[in-house]
């Protein structure tokens, strides 16, 4: 039906264009008539139920106008990305005042590395002398009572006493040395690790939950990097990596891919990976760069010349030939290349589509002209 449709109007056309040139019968020709013989026809749009509106344009009737067909070029079995190093959170601890109390002395600074159990800060607070207190009357009461038919009571007493203590942050080993009720407690560090936060000031007022530092270890860190999201199932938990940084260019620290995030970024079609790095000699520190490249599977990506592209607001578009002088406009969403005058493809189009890559503004122009729109 469009064939025929086509084919009837070319005809048409034609008839039209030999009547004015050559005059109607009896009729001479005038000054008039061969000015609006100049006039430029606008291509005709082809509506069709359900599909794309197209239209009509012969690469005779646009001096210059060419195509060239989209091709997909082979990927190595690399993909190449950069990053930025971050601790792994799940070995950053924050350690928190579990009391209402004053600090009467800071142990350590911060970027200071410490130990698990190192003393970090003493810690004044009569709820700490009381919970001492408790657990100390309770174990006299066990002793007292050990032969006693309710010694189990006694029992139950100091039990929980002594989880009182743990729960304010008394280590068991500090608990067994308690020999006298006191308000001073030295805090010790839960973990190995640097102090990346300190806010443990000495004199000052602190209550429960207040944080009093944060300490990270850097035996492992992530590397935070973007891939694109055709580049998706290339890539998979456990895959290995190497990464390199601007400060150590010829040391190379290898590692996997640990996460991959659930969302993908609307605006640039990149999703995030998150890569677990043996850190030796804790080289790699929070927010220094990194290159990653990661070993994939080899793949394939679908190149356009930038030629064949329009810009217009915040999208591309592109006019595919569909056959019979037809056009159709898509739109296009790209990503960067490393060859110049390419843009890779995300979506819009496929391999083997023959788009328009010369005199591209003209169609353009000629497009919103066809609906009486102003280019």
């Amino acid at each position: 039906m469009i064939e025929n449709f086509i084919r009837r109007r070319r005809v048409f056309a034609t008839l039209v264009m030999v009547l004015v040139a050559g005059g109607l019968p009896g009729c001479g020709g005038s000054p008039g008539a061969a000015e609006s013989s100049d006039q430029p026809e606008l291509p005709a749009l082809v509506h069709q139920a359900g599909k794309p509106e197209m239209m009509e344009l012969a690469p005779q009737n646009l001096p210059g106008m060419s195509f060239t067909t989209i091709q997909a070029v082979a990927l190595p079995g690399t993909l190449e990305t950069s990053g930025q190093i971050t601790f792994d959170d799940r070995k950053v601890s924050t350690i928190i005042s579990r009391v209402a109390g004053r600090i009467e002395e800071v142990r350590v600074s911060q970027w200071d590395y410490v130990h698990r159990g190192q003393p970090i800060a003493t810690l004044y607070s009569p709820d700490i002398m009381t919970a001492e207190a408790e657990y100390l009357q309770s174990k006299l009461m066990v002793t007292k009572l050990s032969a006693a038919s309710d010694d189990d009571f006694a029992k139950s007493m100091l039990e929980a006493s002594r989880r009182k203590l743990e729960l304010l942050g008394i280590e068991p080993d500090q608990i067994a040395k308690i020999q006298a009720a006191a308000p001073s407690f030295v805090m010790s560090a839960p973990v190995s690790g640097d102090v990346v936060q300190n806010q443990a000031l000495r004199g000052s007022a602190v209550n429960p939950g207040d944080v009093l530092y944060s300490l990270g270890t850097l035996e492992d860190v992530w590397i935070t990097a973007d891939i694109y999201e055709d580049d998706l199932a290339r890539v998979k938990p456990g895959q290995e990596l190497q990464a390199v940084t601007t400060a150590y260019p010829n040391e190379v620290f290898h590692g996997t891919i640990a996460r991959i995030s659930p969302n993908i970024d609307p605006n640039t079609h990149t999703i995030q990976i998150r890569c677990e790095v043996r850190n030796r000699d804790f080289k790699l520190k929070p927010q220094m760069l990194a290159r990653v490249t990661i070993v994939v599977r080899p793949g394939e990506a679908v190149l356009v010349p930038l030629s064949a592209l329009i810009f217009e607001t915040d999208r591309y578009f592109a006019y595919v030939q569909v056959g019979n002088d037809l056009l159709e406009r898509h739109e296009v969403v790209i990503g960067n290349w490393d060859q110049e005058g390419y843009a890779r493809i995300i979506s819009g189009l496929r391999v083997g589509d023959r788009v328009v890559s010369s005199q591209t503004i003209q169609v353009n122009a000629l497009w919103h002209q066809s609906h009486g729109e102003s280019s």
